[in-house]
């Protein structure tokens, strides 16, 4: 199954660098990376990355990360997937940048809306 994490320009280039991370400054500050279903992510984007003129959306493999991940109840008693370990790049299936446009992301079609 695919989850998505969103990273910032320097974060997703000292993921390239490092090979792993342990996530972003909310992931470190919470214990655990954030990720986000392909229906969660339109609205992640929009209320933790209002803004952002470039994000990297990063498609994971969830059998890469098997033992560390784990769904708990979030935002509207929806189930989010959260690692706790670290992220490593080899989870990553793709990525995509997502620009900004009129205030929104926009996402392509290869990410998909559920």
């Amino acid at each position: 199954m695919q989850i998505f994490k969103i990273l910032l320009p320097q974060e997703w280039r000292e993921l390239q660098r490092d090979r792993e991370t342990a996530g972003a400054p909310i992931d470190l500050q919470d214990g655990y990376i954030h990720f986000s279903t392909a229906a969660q992510l339109r609205e992640t984007a929009a209320k933790h990355f209002a803004g952002e003129k470039e994000i990297f959306v990063l498609a994971c493999d969830t059998e890469q990360m098997e033992g560390l991940l784990k769904w708990e109840e979030s935002r509207g008693g929806d189930l989010f997937p959260h690692l706790y370990g670290q992220l490593d790049i080899r989870s990553v299936l793709w990525h995509e940048v997502v620009s900004l446009k009129n205030g929104w992301h926009q996402f392509s079609d290869r990410i998909p809306m559920k």
